[in-house]
């Protein structure tokens, strides 16, 4: 189910609110749990036993490590049971047939058969439930959180629909304690109202005729260099305002359950650097990767060959989390790349000594040519678009009726806003702090905007549903 459709709109999410506030606080995570399996069960039923095996196992792995009196070997064996479990289900899934495919390249050199090809389809949402249950597990062997006081609470934490399917990537220790105990205030719910409207209208309003625009140009045969240059610049529109808008609906609908869970952007294109755009981008991935592989690593503590070396194998792995393609492995590769560099060099890099807004301009040109191999699916692609965007492809007879397609006065007016709300430091997470009359006059047309917009739409899911 997607939240950007009239049957969540009108049936799914009004139905599921009206029996949560009418059951007493003790059974509102069991309904919780049933509403997200119907949630996420709604494309494909059997996706559910994928989670509910991801939810037993860590469960009963984090009762292991934590039973009074366990030795350390059945500690440690709990772990590797539980990551080998969560990594082993993520491997199939989402990495058999891209390894199967690389594989049969190389085994006919060797004199081998081929590896058999299997059509696996990829469950919806898969990478971030296994994180955020692999980080339970991991929490509780280092002590960082007690266990789940039951398998109904916990069941709960995993399968919460505002954030099951593309984030944000929650951690157990944030809402461990509202599981058992939180409010349902007034402020919270409106908040998580204006919070969900505004997330809405990114999606629906801003990222959809980016998408257009992005889809247009990506895949014309030779696009002409302005083109190019149009078209990947929708393209780091569209996937921001799409996923910060996900992220922002789903942190307003768990408000509406009296959860709290923390924001995961910060206006990434006004960072002055990769390592700042990290900080901004995605935060709960970035987060994770740090704190589950690049301080396990050694972090920066071993020297500096070992710093950017670990830089860049999470970067790596980064970048294959988002999808088995060798784009996505050189996209981690690039942004590994400039993380250990600005890392080496300090504040000496080129763009330290510029001032602010020339740090910005060019830490966003450099996020700009990573888009090019994170939108296009193959290397190929990828590398004549960034040969149109210097002009190195030449021009064909249809350029014209793409620049018909694309320049027309509703795109180039949505890209204006869009490009004033993406170079401003507050994000609706903030705006919404203090909500205020004039804003929520504001809120009702917008959000009544978005809904007569949707119903033009065709189908469109959230980008970070493929991950």
């Amino acid at each position: 189910m997607v939240f950007t459709t009239h049957i969540f709109l009108f049936y799914f999410l009004p139905l599921v609110l009206l029996i949560y506030y009418s059951l007493p606080f003790k059974w509102q995570n069991s309904f919780l749990t049933f509403a997200s399996y119907v949630f996420y069960g709604w494309w494909e039923p059997w996706f559910v036993l994928l989670m509910v095996f991801s939810t037993v196992l860590d469960y009963f792995c984090g009762k292991i490590i934590s039973a009074p009196g366990a030795r350390q070997s059945q500690r440690r064996a709990g772990l590797l049971i539980a990551i080998l479990g969560d990594l082993g289900l993520l491997a199939f899934f989402k990495y058999f047939t891209f390894t199967a495919e690389n594989l049969n390249r190389l085994l006919p050199l060797f004199g081998a058969h081929s590896l058999p090809l299997l059509q696996i389809v990829l469950p919806i949402g898969i990478s971030f439930y296994t994180f955020e249950t692999m980080s339970y597990t991991i929490d509780v062997y280092r002590g960082v959180v007690r266990p789940a006081r039951s398998f109904s609470d916990f069941a709960c934490f995993v399968s919460l629909f505002p954030h099951l399917v593309a984030g944000p990537i929650v951690r157990y220790n944030v809402i461990a304690e509202q599981l058992t105990n939180r409010d349902h205030t007034w402020e919270k719910f409106s908040s998580g109202v204006a919070l969900f409207i505004l997330g809405f209208s990114k999606k629906i309003l801003l990222a959809n005729p980016m998408g257009n625009v992005a889809d247009a140009v990506f895949g014309a045969k030779s696009p002409l260099a302005l083109d190019a240059w149009f078209g990947v610049l929708a393209f780091a529109f569209q996937i921001y305002f799409d996923f910060s808008g996900y992220s922002d609906m789903a942190i307003g609908l768990s408000r509406f359950f009296g959860f709290e869970i923390p924001k995961n952007f910060a206006s990434p294109y006004l960072a002055g650097s990769i390592t700042d755009f990290w900080r901004r981008w995605h935060i709960s991935l970035s987060t994770w990767l740090r704190d589950y592989l690049y301080l396990p690593l050694g972090g920066n503590k071993k020297g500096p060959r070992r710093t950017y070396m670990n830089l860049a194998i999470v970067m790596l792995l980064g970048g294959l989390w988002h999808g088995a393609n060798w784009t996505f492995v050189i996209w981690g590769a690039y942004h590994g790349i400039l993380l250990a560099l600005e890392r080496w060099r300090g504040k000496e890099t080129l763009y330290a000594r510029l001032p602010h807004w020339g740090r910005v301009g060019i830490t966003f040109l450099l996020v700009l040519f990573s888009w090019v191999l994170f939108r296009c699916p193959n290397l190929s692609q990828a590398l004549s678009y960034l040969g149109a965007m210097f002009g190195v492809s030449s021009a064909r007879a249809s350029s014209a009726l793409l620049a018909a397609e694309i320049y027309t006065p509703h795109y180039l007016t949505i890209m204006g806003v869009c490009a004033v709300l993406s170079f401003q430091s507050r994000e609706v997470y903030d705006y919404v702090r203090a909500l205020s009359w004039p804003r929520v006059v504001v809120l009702v047309p917008v959000f009544i905007l978005s809904i007569m917009a949707m119903f033009t739409q065709a189908f469109n899911p959230f980008l970070y549903f493929q991950f």
